[in-house]
């Protein structure tokens, strides 16, 4: 299924499809990451459209973009929200760089 988000419950049931242009993952050799923050909302990395956004709980319906290729985001392939630090660290594809965006 090309540019869909699916979320599944804890047994492998699926709860939701998400089907959206950003979620651009094709030509990627692997998988995309995303990221489930402690408010149970989940970072998504867009892939080749060079997004990073929010998904809420259920997988349901795209809430925010977070990061966009404006802010020298290149084909976002993993994300990590630390509540701690106020943090959302991106990982790219093709790049040795991680990006750190304060939320706070």
């Amino acid at each position: 299924m090309r540019n869909t988000l699916v979320t599944l419950s804890r047994d492998g049931t699926v709860i939701s499809t998400l089907t959206d242009p950003a979620l651009d993952w094709r030509l990627l050799s692997v998988p995309p990451g995303l990221h489930v923050i402690d408010m149970g909302q989940v970072p998504v990395c867009g892939g080749l459209s060079h997004t990073v956004f929010i998904v809420d709980r259920d997988g349901r319906q795209r809430l925010t973009d977070v990061i966009a290729e404006k802010d020298d985001v290149r084909k976002p392939i993993a994300v990590f929200y630390s509540s701690q630090t106020g943090s959302l660290i991106v990982g790219m594809m093709d790049s040795h760089r991680m990006l750190v965006f304060k939320t706070q």
